[in-house]
């Protein structure tokens, strides 16, 4: 089910289950997995590790993950990086704000297995 575009993906979340389940999810499906449970460790990790994909949280300590998606955007190196939001922020005014802020694509919790590989496969389809 993976698309050869993206082979690497960041998964930045604070919940230890919540990370571990996404974890899950991509390893099973092919995906080359890298955690970060923060914005600021997201963001020096992408910058050094250059992901192909990124699927953040947005509710997090420190650097939330609007934040995490304005800094992302406006790096030369890493503005061209493919962002999903993965939030329990279901609120329109969120999903808006987010998609303002650089996300690609902004999902909500629960989310199930399909809908994150998806959200994935139709990125990798808008740049193949």
């Amino acid at each position: 089910m993976k698309a050869n575009c993206f082979d690497t993906v960041l998964i930045v979340e604070d919940s230890p289950s919540e990370l571990e389940l996404m974890s899950y999810y991509l390893a099973n499906s092919g995906y080359n997995i890298i955690k970060a449970t923060g914005g600021k460790e997201a963001f020096e990790i992408a910058l050094e590790s250059k992901p192909d994909i990124i699927v953040t949280d947005i509710v997090m300590p420190g650097m939330s993950g609007f934040e995490l998606c304005r800094c992302l955007k406006r790096n030369p190196d890493t503005k061209k990086v493919p962002i999903v939001v993965c939030t329990s922020k279901n609120q329109e005014i969120d999903r808006l704000w987010g998609i303002r802020q650089g996300a690609d694509i902004y999902l909500t919790k629960p989310y199930s297995r399909e809908q994150l590989l998806n959200a994935i496969k139709s990125l990798t389809e808008e740049i193949a």
